[in-house]
């Protein structure tokens, strides 16, 4: 019986401490809209990959032309533009960006799930939107802003109603990105 006291007292003498070291299981992380910040073009470039796949290609990112959304406190949204010139012109022409969502959004009413992404703004004023195989999965009307002062290639930037929705723009080309908070 002094032996199983013995182990008992070892045990608990060693579990505790351990107990109270361990880390508390983190809540899952949702989208709040109200947290979200736009990131820079040098924070969403430290974000992104080098290189992304995208219709049995790699394309290297331009990290200099992305921009990003801070949904939560570990969730994103990052846009960039790709150097597609491996890709045939049918392809150029409408995969021009490449967008991971770590939350839906909503771009002109449709709901995107989390994932990657190839986009585009496309003639007849079209953004465009594919999955990795180059499936088209929708294409809405896109929007000029000709009072943007300091067009770039590609940013993100709050929607002038706010409202938890924001611009993605190339030059002053733009689509509406609405953020759902799941």
């Amino acid at each position: 019986m002094p032996r199983l006291f013995l182990h008992t007292a070892l045990f608990v003498a060693i579990a505790v401490p351990c107990l109270q070291a361990a880390p508390q299981a983190a809540a899952p992380s949702t989208a709040s809209p109200a947290s979200s910040t736009v990131l820079t073009a040098a924070e969403a470039g430290k974000l992104l990959p080098s290189a992304v796949f995208f219709q049995g290609q790699s394309a290297p990112v331009q990290a200099r032309n992305s921009a990003g959304i801070r949904l939560a406190k570990d969730s994103f949204l990052l846009a960039a533009l790709v150097d597609n010139s491996g890709y045939s012109s049918q392809v150029q022409q409408k995969y021009q960006a490449y967008l991971i969502t770590e939350e839906p959004v909503v771009i002109g009413g449709h709901r995107l799930a989390p994932g990657a992404y190839g986009c585009g703004f496309v003639a007849g004023d079209k953004f465009l939107v594919m999955d990795i195989g180059g499936h088209d999965l929708f294409s809405v009307p896109s929007a000029k802003d000709a009072t943007m002062r300091r067009p770039m290639p590609l940013q993100i930037v709050s929607a002038p109603n706010g409202n938890h929705r924001y611009r993605l723009h190339s030059g002053r080309t733009f689509v509406e990105i609405a953020l759902t908070g799941r």
